[in-house]
């Protein structure tokens, strides 16, 4: 199990430098200049060189390089000159309001779609493997803006249940005070996630009913449910467990276009402000980020799936 850990740890690295490279390079082969983005368009020559020497980008590229990594390396992602202040303060006092829609949308998701999918598999090709497949089928292929834009009609224009704006508050834990303006925007989130999870529940317990041990499991007597919570429902969890670790960037990208539809104050609305504004320390400070938590999510993902298999490990 050391040994396994050790090489996706080996792998995680490697893939990180990758991703933090890539999107280094793409970002600066962007047209357009940082200096004259910050300073002005009137902007003189002398002030646009006296501005990329003081903050070290008249230097060659694999410097720039080399002084980003050292940086990130130290844990300073940058510092945004549009907004007056470092990228990693943005990401501290926003990341951990994505952190709350994304990672309650994803518990609803799992809560919903795990005995979900397990009805679907135990009563395939009846009504409710019917029902739960159209449904799934029919939030799975909507954009997350139309199921959004849906529930504010239906539950804030219609019925005037929930509001149709988040809470605009500065803090995190401020928002729970208002647990009714979290409704639509968790809702959406969930919705759709609980599509494609409940798919993927639904054929890997197919897949696990189809088994000898189950066949085994029912002819030593056991009653129906412990056959469905020791066996089913753990060997089906395989699959549905690497969704979770993919998931895990997912609640920070995903919410980039909720938070547009809610007016959510949170990292996405800053990322699509960034790119509005041609901030690209925050940009590139956000990307990277994001980069390597789906790197972190894939190793969690990894550990996981070896952890319920032991088959895995070797």
């Amino acid at each position: 199990m050391i040994g396994f850990i050790v090489r996706r740890l080996g792998q995680a690295v490697v893939v990180t430098l990758g991703v933090v490279t890539i999107t280094f390079l793409l970002l600066h082969a962007l047209p357009g200049s940082l200096a004259r983005d910050i300073i002005g368009n009137r902007a003189t020559p002398q002030n646009v060189a006296a501005f990329n020497h003081e903050y070290g980008l008249d230097k060659p590229l694999w410097y720039q390089y080399w002084k980003f990594l050292d940086k990130l390396l130290h844990g300073n992602l940058g510092y945004s000159f549009v907004a007056d202040r470092s990228v990693d303060s943005l990401v501290a006092s926003e990341l951990p309001r994505d952190l709350l829609l994304g990672g309650l949308s994803l518990v609803f998701s799992l809560v919903i779609a795990v005995p979900v999918g397990i009805a679907q598999a135990v009563k395939r090709n009846g009504l409710i493997d019917y029902a739960g497949t159209g449904v799934s089928f029919l939030l799975y292929s909507m954009p997350q803006y139309a199921v959004a834009l849906i529930l504010i009609q239906l539950l804030a224009i219609t019925f005037h249940l929930f509001p149709a704006e988040a809470p605009q508050t500065a803090g995190t834990l401020a928002l729970l005070e208002h647990p009714s303006g979290l409704v639509l925007p968790v809702a959406s989130l969930t919705l759709v996630t609980f599509a494609a999870f409940s798919r993927y529940m639904r054929s890997s317990a197919i897949d696990t009913l189809a088994q000898d041990y189950m066949r085994t499991a029912r002819a030593k007597g056991l009653p129906e449910y412990q056959v469905l919570r020791r066996h089913l429902l753990r060997n089906s969890l395989i699959a549905v467990i690497t969704l979770v670790g993919l998931s895990i960037p997912y609640v920070i990208t995903g919410t980039l276009i909720i938070e547009q539809v809610f007016n959510f104050p949170g990292l996405g609305l800053e990322y699509f402000t960034a790119t509005l504004r041609d901030d690209y320390p925050v940009m590139l400070g956000v990307t990277v980020l994001v980069g390597m938590i789906t790197v972190v999510g894939n190793l969690v993902a990894d550990v996981g799936y070896a952890l319920l298999d032991p088959r895995i490990r070797y």
